[in-house]
């Protein structure tokens, strides 16, 4: 349900359950803490590109499991989102589709996101009864800035791609946003990879 593909200097991983919007169970979240860090440790990566396949990013935790077990609250989330905040090569975020819930995570960690026209990015912790997990309030703030950090989180806001480009939670809209990180990616992926990894490290 992840697959991984290398070429031209660029770790594209893709969430592959469109039968069911992409929603994260705990096998694939474990798979795409792998994944991440093996893009994170090959010497051929400059670049990697977090996206979903069908017209959603990911609908969140998988809500069978959640009412299974402890999904809602794996610490399998922050090692995901702290795992894509530590790559030290260029990481877009290639959102097909909409993101909501937990999903949220991996994308607010990226270092540019990238949406489709029609995504919908929702964020439902008050409604499911949920903390959000522990680093996301944090970078979501530095995005959208406290107060509307608090609409998402708080208000349970809902809002578009164009509300979201004006806020600074995406910066870019394009109706092929995997065409655009791979156009966004070109000097990196072109550069070398101590590169991309010291000028990485010098916007942290």
């Amino acid at each position: 349900m992840i697959t991984f593909d290398v070429r031209d200097a660029r770790a594209v991983i893709t969430l592959n359950r469109p039968d069911k919007a992409n929603a994260l169970t705990a096998a694939m979240l474990g798979d795409l803490v792998g994944r991440v860090g093996e893009a994170a440790a090959r010497e051929d990566v400059h670049v990697m590109v977090l996206t979903g396949s069908g017209r959603v990013f990911s609908a969140g935790a998988d809500l069978d499991e959640v009412r299974a077990g402890t999904l809602a609250k794996s610490p399998l989330w922050e090692a995901l989102s702290g795992a894509v905040a530590a790559c030290p090569v260029l990481t877009i975020a290639a959102l097909n589709g909409s993101l909501a819930g937990g999903a949220m995570g991996m994308a607010l960690a990226c270092d540019i996101r990238v949406a489709v026209p029609e995504a919908r990015f929702f964020y439902p912790v008050m409604k499911m009864g949920v903390l959000p997990q522990p680093s996301d309030p944090a970078r979501l703030a530095a995005l959208v800035g406290p107060a509307r950090a608090k609409l998402l989180l708080m208000g349970a806001e809902k809002i578009d791609a164009e509300t979201a480009l004006a806020w600074g939670l995406i910066d870019r809209v394009d109706p092929d946003p995997l065409a655009a990180a791979t156009r966004l990616s070109e000097a990196a992926a072109s550069a070398g990879r101590d590169h991309v990894v010291a000028v990485k490290a010098a916007t942290r």
